[in-house]
């Protein structure tokens, strides 16, 4: 893959939710692809119009109503394909119009821009992350500080672990990762940053990693360590 796109990032608030949303752009046909939109339409068509976006194109990582509140009005003002992994969208009996069900490695063309679709269930059965050229999408399943709950409807910490090992090894060290929340650190570190700084990257043994991901007395929800 070559780069022939911009990035924008959105971080996007609903009471005490935090979305980080991305919108991919194809520099020369200006036709853009939109990640999890959520919670702020007004912000989001604010971006549409100033970088000039024709939408074709949103990406669900996963069904959860935090990533996909605002699926149905962009579809219904742009007329955008939505692709959901069937997997999740069989799972959660999430339906839309123009939806697409992806499958792993399956290729997106946005204008001259690929877009990898890459299965990593765990946080739910279906979740997927998106890469493009040096940036990596990963929803709830990879965060720069930790990992995602694997305590919700089909979620499950052993796939998590099959998901994580499959990041480390399909993809390159110098691929910038962007999750969905933050806890502590901004979007975009490197993954082999996270490896070195992220333990869900550092552990090697499946049974130490599903035991650390599901032990009692955690802290709260989002403490990782």
């Amino acid at each position: 893959m070559s780069q022939t796109y911009q990035m924008v990032t959105l971080k996007l608030r609903h009471n005490y939710f935090k979305n980080y949303v991305y919108i991919i752009i194809d520099n020369e046909t200006r036709y853009g692809a939109i990640i999890d939109p959520a919670w702020e339409l007004d912000e989001i068509e604010k971006t549409i119009t100033k970088y000039q976006i024709e939408l074709k194109s949103i990406l669900i990582t996963h069904a959860h109503y935090d990533h996909i509140n605002l699926v149905n009005p962009l579809v219904d003002k742009y007329d955008a394909d939505v692709y959901i992994s069937a997997d999740e969208s069989e799972c959660f009996g999430f339906t839309c119009k123009n939806q697409i069900r992806i499958s792993d490695n399956q290729i997106l063309k946005l204008g001259n821009t690929s877009i990898k679709c890459m299965l990593t269930p765990g946080h739910t059965i279906g979740s997927t992350c998106f890469l493009c050229y040096r940036h990596i999408f990963t929803g709830d399943t990879l965060f720069s500080e930790g990992c995602g709950l694997c305590t919700s409807y089909s979620g499950s910490a052993e796939k998590m672990y099959h998901s994580i090992q499959k990041i480390k090894k399909e993809i390159p060290g110098n691929i910038r990762v962007y999750p969905a929340h933050s806890y502590g650190f901004k979007p975009g570190h490197t993954l082999d940053y996270l490896k070195y700084n992220n333990v869900y990257l550092i552990l090697e043994d499946k049974q130490t990693f599903i035991d650390f991901r599901m032990r009692k007395n955690q802290k709260d929800l989002f403490n990782f360590c």
